[in-house]
């Protein structure tokens, strides 16, 4: 084995991974939350590990597995793309992987194809949450595009991400902007690789 084959410590999740195969279309996503959890974990930017974040409030559940995309960033580039925002949240770029088998596990590497993405206003902040399929994915393999995706699943996703900040009583804080497919969640992941490069 030579010194360049792995790893001596564990690479930080969002600076260490790589971003995938052939991005902006195949990539690595991180996962943070698994269709199970009913606790938000997000990754401590400092440490790399994953820390609670916040019980989720509502009985609403992730319906599918959610993490990141390493070495993004959503900076001024990715804002730009999403009406409305005066500036990107300053995360790596979110990622909704679906797979016909349940994955339970979190902090786990999945290579996934893109097909396309939700664009979200949150409190003036551009925070995309770009959709992707697990690849060889014996049921969902063949899914090139959101449009071929059930309605029904997409329905979910943009439910779970308007509700899950959620505080009865509190105004609204989340739009959902719009629905896209490849094309456009192809010039998020650009701009937001171009934003951690300047980073």
């Amino acid at each position: 084995m030579t010194e360049s084959s792995f790893s001596q410590w564990r690479p930080h999740p969002w600076h260490g991974l790589d971003i995938g195969r052939d991005p902006p279309v195949n990539v690595n996503a991180y996962i943070e939350i698994t269709p199970f959890d009913l606790i938000k974990y997000e990754v401590d930017k400092n440490s790399g590990y994953l820390r609670v974040d916040r019980p989720q409030r509502t009985s609403s559940q992730p319906p599918a597995l959610y993490g990141f995309i390493p070495r993004t960033y959503c900076g001024e580039r990715t804002a730009a793309l999403c009406p409305g925002a005066l500036r990107g949240d300053g995360d790596p770029l979110d990622i909704c992987v679906i797979s016909e088998r349940p994955i339970a596990r979190s902090e786990v590497i999945v290579p996934a194809r893109v097909v396309g993405g939700i664009q979200l206003l949150d409190r003036g902040e551009a925070d995309d949450k770009i959709v992707a399929v697990l690849e060889g994915d014996y049921v969902w393999s063949h899914v090139t595009d959101l449009a071929a995706l059930p309605t029904i699943l997409v329905e979910r996703l943009e439910h779970y991400f308007s509700t899950y900040k959620l505080i009865p009583g509190a105004d609204l804080q989340i739009t959902v902007q719009s629905v896209y497919g490849l094309y456009q969640a192809t010039r998020v992941i650009e701009a937001a690789m171009a934003d951690y490069r300047e980073l």
